[in-house]
């Protein structure tokens, strides 16, 4: 398959697809022209990571799960293990979104928004950290 049935088939843009490989994620094979040649199992591989990134995995946990799903032999305790890392790192992220949100809403509830200069979303934002 071409880059272009790769990419209708994965839902990925070909750009994306050029950077896995470009990073090493796929390896098409190489016709003698130098055009890539996909391989079903290449498709397969792609949604894999698709999926993956989705659920919030980075480049290197995408690697080592499709290294654990190449595995027979794996433990599937070290797969709950770097899910769970990923997990960790979301509830940490959605922690630090609430609380922007929370600083951000109680600004804007402070704000009168009406013709006078005085405001305590920029007097906040300009206040000086130690």
């Amino acid at each position: 398959m071409n880059i272009g049935d790769v990419s209708k088939a994965s839902g990925l843009p070909a750009k994306t697809i050029r950077y896995y490989e470009e990073i090493g994620l796929v390896i098409p094979e190489r016709s003698a022209n130098g055009y890539r040649s996909f391989r079903h199992t290449d498709v397969h591989m792609l949604i894999f990571v698709s999926r993956a990134r989705s659920l919030g995995f980075s480049i290197d946990e995408c690697r080592t799960l499709l290294s654990l799903y190449e595995d027979q032999g794996r433990a599937s305790a070290d797969v709950k293990t770097v899910a769970s890392e990923t997990l960790h790192r979301i509830e940490v992220k959605i922690s630090e979104l609430n609380a922007m949100k929370e600083t951000l809403s109680t600004l804007i509830d402070k704000c009168h928004g009406d013709d006078r200069p005085s405001c305590p979303i920029l007097d906040n934002l300009s206040r000086m950290r130690v």
